[in-house]
């Protein structure tokens, strides 16, 4: 199983939002995950939800860390997209956990965790070092497979690597076996 995972540093800075919005969309190409797949935008959606939580509500500094998991290419097979798990965590070295709020009416603030809890496949929080881990996964489906070409039954996603992987951890900033730092 191929799992590429690749890393951003961010400052406490709002400008970072859209930074980091422009370098997750960047690694899509090299993932296996076609930018006009519709996971690309939710992934960038969840992005820029999580990086403006860490940046507004801790004024830490954090790691914005992408992985992708069993994604060898943008397609697969007769043609259907790859099957996969693409996690998002945001680190921070923030001990608050997250609070999720639900925005009456006009408010402009408090849809963030709403957003994640909808888009998401599964999403959670965890104590990391001095702060926390908030992270999210989507589930990459692989399309059908076309009537007479065999089996439709898609292989299973292991996401047993990616907390393995995570596992185990003191520092806030550890925790990936591989990745890029930028």
């Amino acid at each position: 199983m191929q799992v590429l995972q690749v890393q951003l540093e961010i400052r406490p800075d709002p400008a970072e939002v859209g930074r980091a919005r422009r370098w997750a969309r960047s690694r899509l190409a090299g993932s296996g995950v076609a930018d006009d797949e519709p996971l690309a935008e939710t992934l960038i959606l969840l992005v820029s939800e999580l990086v403006t939580n860490a940046v507004v509500h801790t004024g830490c500094p954090a790691l914005l860390r992408l992985s992708f998991e069993g994604v060898s290419g943008p397609r697969s097979g007769a043609g259907g997209v790859a099957g996969g798990l693409v996690r998002l965590e945001v680190v921070d070295l923030s001990p608050c956990p997250p609070v999720p709020r639900h925005a009456e009416g006009d408010e402009t603030n408090g849809r963030g965790l709403e957003l994640v809890d909808g888009l998401a496949d599964r999403w959670g929080w965890s104590t990391e070092g001095v702060g926390k881990r908030i992270w999210c996964e989507l589930d990459r489906c692989p399309a059908p497979v076309p009537c007479g070409s065999g089996s439709s039954v898609a292989a299973p996603v292991v996401a047993a690597a990616v907390t393995a992987a995570t596992a185990g951890t003191s520092s806030a900033y550890g925790g990936m076996a591989a990745y890029e730092a930028v």
